[in-house]
């Protein structure tokens, strides 16, 4: 194909991307993953910004990973520092999706603590799926500096990323139980309950937390029955 060609073909490509139509987006989108090709990477990490549709979002990940890993984190990876919230959130989810280790260094604490929930939320879960073992009880400390945050999705999401590191979890969420604020004290035995038993669903787990939590007006006391 001539590159005469290719412009041809993306400018096509962009044009359909922004078809009024969620429907005919998301064809367009499931279509490059199908039929891979280099240069359908832009148009797709170009969307991140401006896609209003969640499902259309979720497609242009999926077809993205269709592609060539290494160019694609590479396209992937500037879009963390943009200035629009949607392309951070967009890109760590599809570094997240990629599962490539490549991607760690990139997460950075300004991104796990970014101002705006989504995008720090799809951080923790990214990170939490991305770094190495040996980091794994640096990341936890990190985290845990979040305990409290926001509503329940925000919290729901903390709590999964940190179930997800296991046993580098144990000790700040042990510390997070003694805290100063209440709210912290409560999502840090939520947490606890939710790593126990996966099943138990995060508003029941809080829930019961804040319960505890009122009820001593301190910090968990050891043998206290939940």
């Amino acid at each position: 194909m001539t590159q005469n060609e290719i412009e041809i073909v993306v400018s096509r490509l962009k044009s359909a991307l922004e078809a009024e139509s969620a429907s005919t987006r998301l064809q367009t989108a499931m279509a490059t993953g199908l039929r891979p090709a280099d240069h359908y990477i832009d148009p797709l990490v170009e969307r991140f910004t401006v896609e209003p549709d969640f499902f259309v979002r979720d497609m242009l990940t999926w077809a993205l990973i269709q592609h060539d890993r290494t160019r694609t984190l590479e396209r992937v990876l500037p879009e963390l520092i943009s200035v629009f919230p949607q392309a951070r959130a967009q890109a760590l989810h599809t570094l997240s999706k990629l599962g490539d280790q490549r991607a760690w260094p990139a997460i950075t604490a300004e991104l796990l603590h970014d101002a705006e929930d989504e995008v720090a939320r799809t951080a923790w879960r990214t990170a939490a799926n991305l770094v190495p073992g040996a980091e794994a009880s640096a990341l936890a400390k990190e985290l845990s500096s979040e305990f409290g945050r926001g509503e329940s999705t925000t919290q729901r999401s903390l709590s999964r990323a940190l179930a997800a590191l296991g046993d580098a979890a144990t000790p700040v969420i042990e510390r997070a139980k003694r805290g100063r604020r209440a709210a912290v004290r409560a999502h840090a035995i939520a947490t606890e309950k939710l790593i126990r038993n996966p099943d138990v669903g995060f508003d029941v787990a809080i829930a019961a937390a804040e319960r505890i939590v009122a009820l001593r007006g301190a910090p968990l006391v050891e043998g206290v029955p939940e």
